[in-house]
């Protein structure tokens, strides 16, 4: 299959190592991998910001640019989402590129069975709101189904790790793009309340598939004091390889 791996513009300025470990990720699971320059960012700011003509050229790029792949990989839940649901009105029709996120791409397609990474620490496992609702990478506490993971799956194939989850494991961090900056007090209230029940769990690390979530619980940790590491999921899954 034909494989182009995104990097949106926050994974690409803030975290680069997510980047680096999602491309050593899939190369190890012996896909042949392309990284196209470009685009840079898919328009989700523009477009929450309610500017959605500034994200139409964007969106064009994106789909000019990787619709020829089977497939184009996201270490970003937020983004992926934003591709899936948004593309269609911006563009005016269905988008032509099969976007897929790091994790559901690798559970659902990829299915691998053998060892990845060994990461001997104990890491909390936070579930982002678009991870949950949008991407169905977990099964959403108000709904009556049975619980599932694709995160918590792939981890499993990870040696040495214990995973665990806060109470109330599927509530928001707080950070929601624009919200962050427009209700600033709330925002940051809410980052450091799930930051606190990530803490109680007694993990070393705290781990998700976006990156946007772990920015805002770094931040949490740093104004609270409290001595917790961040890894994106592909970080621990490409951890020894």
């Amino acid at each position: 299959m034909k494989v182009a791996l995104f990097v949106p513009c926050y994974v690409d300025t803030v975290f680069p190592e997510v980047a680096g470990a999602s491309l050593k990720l899939l190369q190890h699971l012996g896909l042949d991998v392309s990284c196209p320059s470009k685009p840079h960012c898919c328009g989700q700011p523009m477009a929450n910001a309610g500017f959605a003509h500034e994200a139409v050229p964007l969106a064009r790029e994106f789909e000019a640019t990787f619709r020829d792949y089977d497939y184009v990989v996201a270490p970003s839940v937020s983004c992926t989402a934003f591709v899936r649901t948004q593309y269609p009105a911006l563009l005016g029709h269905e988008c032509a590129v099969q976007a897929m996120e790091l994790v559901e791409f690798l559970h659902d397609v990829v299915r691998p069975t053998g060892p990845l990474g060994y990461f001997p620490h104990k890491v909390s496992l936070h579930n982002s709101c678009h991870g949950v609702r949008e991407l169905g990478l977990s099964s959403p506490s108000e709904r009556n189904i049975a619980p599932f993971n694709k995160i918590k799956d792939l981890l499993s194939l990870v040696e040495g790790i214990e995973v665990v989850e806060p109470q109330r494991p599927d509530e928001c961090c707080g950070f929601g793009g624009l919200f962050s900056m427009e209700e600033k007090a709330v925002s940051a209230q809410m980052g450091k309340d799930k930051l606190r029940r990530h803490a109680a769990t007694g993990a070393e690390y705290v781990t998700g598939a976006d990156a946007a979530c772990l920015m805002q619980l770094r931040g949490a940790a740093r104004a609270l004091g409290v001595p917790i590491g961040f890894k994106h999921v592909a970080e621990i899954l490409a951890s020894g390889l």
